[in-house]
């Protein structure tokens, strides 16, 4: 059930996209914005989709789901370039900047960005304040408080003194990564205007055990599936967990945190059970 509601919110969400991105055929940097959000597991919209459900909102959070992929392909196509993380090769293709060039990632990016807060202010979403709220939460999700922070620590630790310890990476990855699966998992209740305490938990256990579940694919995962060049976070000096806790530790942690994610769910009974499925996918996955 899992997977075919996952392809249900992936077909719904590259619909709206594609739709959006209909227009202007004839300059390359829409064809790079295409390209770039082509793809993708969409595990970020599911989360916006069942949290919606989950609050008896439904489809009316379609926008929201497709802007949180939008800045989430803005965030690879930066994290890609040269002066970032320096890869050529995303979801199996070339990454943009290696498709076109720099400065069309660079506007390709920023008009992903720029196209996501479009979205969160669709009429559809609902009141004008809960779309004002929604538009604040992503965008200190995805600014200096949240993935941009995260980034930053990330570059810095690559030439730092002394590697970082298990509670600056946690910290790091709280931003790098979570800070969108969080947003993600809250709009629902930003759009009910409900209470948003236990899908922060959820999402913070799934966050941290998303990101080490990366952290293994890099160490042990299939280049073939993974779509993108494995064993460079160890030869470019990333911070990541595998070196602290260890393979098989950082497996177990990841195993611990779905169970804290799944707990955390327990104030919505069976109607969570979407969302409990997604934090063990978050780990189970291979790509």
């Amino acid at each position: 059930m899992f997977q075919a509601r996952l392809a249900e919110v992936q077909r719904a969400v590259d619909a709206m996209l594609g739709a959006r991105l209909a227009v202007r055929a004839d300059v390359p940097v829409v064809h790079a914005m295409r390209y770039a959000v082509r793809g993708g597991k969409r595990l970020r919209a599911f989360l916006v989709m069942e949290s919606a459900l989950l609050h008896g909102i439904g489809d009316m959070a379609l926008p929201a789901a497709a802007a949180v992929e939008c800045l989430h392909a803005y965030s690879l196509v930066h994290d890609d370039l040269p002066a970032m993380d320096d890869d050529d090769l995303r979801r199996g293709q070339p990454t943009v900047h290696v498709k076109w060039d720099e400065a069309t990632a660079v506007l390709a990016g920023d008009a992903l960005q720029a196209l996501a807060f479009e979205l969160c202010c669709d009429a559809s979403l609902g009141p004008a304040d809960r779309r004002v709220d929604l538009v604040a939460a992503l965008a200190r999700a995805a600014g200096a408080e949240g993935m941009v922070l995260g980034q930053a620590l990330d570059i810095a630790a690559e030439t730092a003194p002394e590697p970082l310890g298990l509670a600056e990476i946690t910290a790091l990855q709280a931003g790098k990564t979570g800070a969108l699966i969080g947003f993600a998992a809250g709009a629902g209740a930003i759009l009910a205007g409900a209470e948003r305490g236990p899908l922060a938990a959820y999402a913070a256990a799934l966050g941290l055990a998303f990101q080490i579940a990366d952290d293994i694919l890099d160490v042990a995962g299939d280049p073939a599936r993974a779509g993108k060049r494995l064993g460079k976070d160890r030869s470019a000096g990333k911070a990541t967990f595998v070196p602290l806790l260890g393979l098989d530790g950082a497996r177990r942690r990841a195993r611990d945190l779905v169970a804290e994610a799944e707990a955390a769910l327990a104030p919505y009974g069976d109607k969570a059970d979407m969302l409990r499925a997604a934090a063990r996918f978050a780990v189970a996955r291979d790509a």
